[in-house]
């Protein structure tokens, strides 16, 4: 066995007896992240099963938007079935069309290039940052000043001629995109500003929460996210009347009558039923302890591989406070170790652990989209592992 290879093997070791150490009373499989269930779920859902008020209708709808609008700071939240959907319906309000261009990471679940093209527009791959791991303001600027003009009020790609009309950045793990450049981005070039915060509830940028920087919007609340209503998504918004087209159109673009059905719009059936929305109003009422424990959970990983010189923890910029919904490894460019070793490693002693997706200019379903330079998100797609994050690891037990 050569020295390299033991090396290699000890610094495997090491990683794996630091996750070790911060979830020491793990059982034999440790998930990646799991959702907690800690208070008045089944209270909740068993009183939508006794009264009958399962679907889209119902009391904890409106309570669960009430409760979302009050922790985010925003006047108004939608609920809908999933993140997607309330990303979809957030480009559509601010006026995606049919043939624009949407700026969006490359780095990023495969949703936000999805919604995209469900607007038949298409999306528009941007880079990166190391910092936050989301989007990069100021590459954006000088990328745009290369292929964009701005006509009248519109922005326009001179290679493709077509119209560039917003920009979503996601806020990656619930890291906070670095937001003030990027608005000047948006102002300058005439970009309607589309939050994807479907994992960053929780998560703030200068003491302002996440999802109020634009018009509008999207929360995700999936089985794996800081809090569950099983599936389910939010459209938030500070603009009354973007708000509520955003409740029409999600409810099918019905006019309310007693018996009539008359839609007076193409609408979606994007209703979030109340058996999900109770869920999720027992799953607020703990938020503030989910995210503290995810934040001594951060700290405690951040201690265990201190003293790991071939990885870094990823930590939150001195501009944000994360949620820390996934925490990350990042391995050092000149490390020994590859991340298919690490990853297999891992995975064989029952931590579940997982790379960055794939990134999305790299699938042959977005390969033809436009792109720019791409060199952060793909070293970050190399380099990067998502670690166990679950909320309850975050809990030392004695």
């Amino acid at each position: 066995m050569s020295r390299s290879f033991k090396d290699e093997k000890n610094i495997i070791y090491s990683i794996i007896n630091a996750i070790e150490s911060v979830v020491s009373h793990r059982e034999e499989f440790v998930p990646l992240h799991e959702p907690c269930f800690s208070g008045n779920e089944w209270a909740y859902v068993k009183d939508c099963l006794d009264t009958g008020w399962v679907s889209s209708v119902g009391s904890y709808v409106d309570r669960f938007e009430l409760m979302l609008a009050d922790f985010i700071g925003v006047k108004y939240a939608v609920a809908v079935v999933n993140g997607t959907a309330a990303l979809h319906i957030c480009l559509k309000l601010v006026g995606v069309a049919p043939g624009d261009e949407v700026l969006i990471p490359a780095l990023t679940f495969v949703a936000t290039a999805n919604a995209v093209t469900y607007c038949n527009a298409i999306p528009h791959f941007v880079d990166s940052e190391e910092r936050t791991l989301g989007i990069d303001p100021y590459k954006l600027r000088d990328y745009l000043y290369d292929i964009a003009i701005i006509r009248t009020d519109d922005c326009i790609n001179k290679i493709t001629g077509r119209r560039i009309k917003a920009v979503v950045p996601m806020h990656t793990f619930g890291h906070p995109v670095d937001m003030d450049p990027l608005l000047d981005v948006c102002s300058e070039f005439k970009l309607e500003l589309v939050e994807d915060a479907a994992e960053s509830l929780g998560s703030y940028y200068k003491g302002k929460h996440t999802g109020n920087f634009g018009k509008v919007s999207a929360l995700s609340f999936n089985g794996n996210k800081i809090i569950t209503t099983g599936g389910g998504g939010a459209i938030l918004s500070n603009n009354k009347e973007l708000a509520k087209l955003a409740k029409h159109i999600t409810t099918t673009a019905k006019l309310p009558h007693r018996w009539l059905f008359y839609h007076d719009m193409v609408g979606y059936n994007y209703r979030m039923p109340n058996l999900n929305a109770a869920l999720g109003c027992a799953q607020m009422e703990n938020l503030n302890d989910f995210i503290y424990m995810k934040r001594c959970l951060a700290q405690n990983y951040k201690a265990a591989f201190s003293s790991i010189n071939e990885v870094h923890f990823f930590t939150e910029n001195n501009f944000s406070k994360s949620n820390y919904w996934l925490n990350a490894l990042i391995i050092k460019r000149n490390s020994i170790c590859k991340k298919e070793e690490i990853l297999e490693a891992l995975n064989d002693v029952g931590i579940m652990t997982r790379p960055a997706w794939m990134l999305l200019s790299e699938l042959p379903i977005y390969g033809q989209c436009p792109k720019m330079d791409l060199s952060v998100a793909k070293n970050l797609q190399s380099f990067l592992i998502n670690i166990p994050s679950s909320s309850k690891l975050g809990v030392k037990r004695g």
